[in-house]
């Protein structure tokens, strides 16, 4: 997801640990981000975003109260993972 994992994690297995703390107020965004991992809208140079199209599919089927915040909050990862991936 374009986490950068820090130094003192290194002899987790694989170098990432087995839990990792998410603020409460964070977790719907996280758990949406998750559930949208197969809905990569793909270029010549691999992701290039999220396919919107299916994350208001899943917005609905969830019963998301905001969206649009919930959306920026997609966003927001979207794009640190895309900087990380391309980087």
């Amino acid at each position: 997801m374009g986490i950068a994992i820090p130094a003192e994690w290194a002899d987790e297995p694989a170098g990432v640990p087995e839990a990792f703390l998410v603020w409460p107020e964070n977790w719907e965004a996280v758990t949406m981000f998750s559930r949208l991992q197969t809905q990569w809208r793909i270029g010549p140079r691999g992701p290039i975003g999220l396919d919107y199209g299916a994350a208001q599919w899943i917005f609905s089927l969830c019963g998301v109260t905001q969206p649009l915040a919930l959306l920026e909050d997609i966003q927001t990862m979207e794009g640190a993972y895309l900087m990380e991936l391309h980087s």
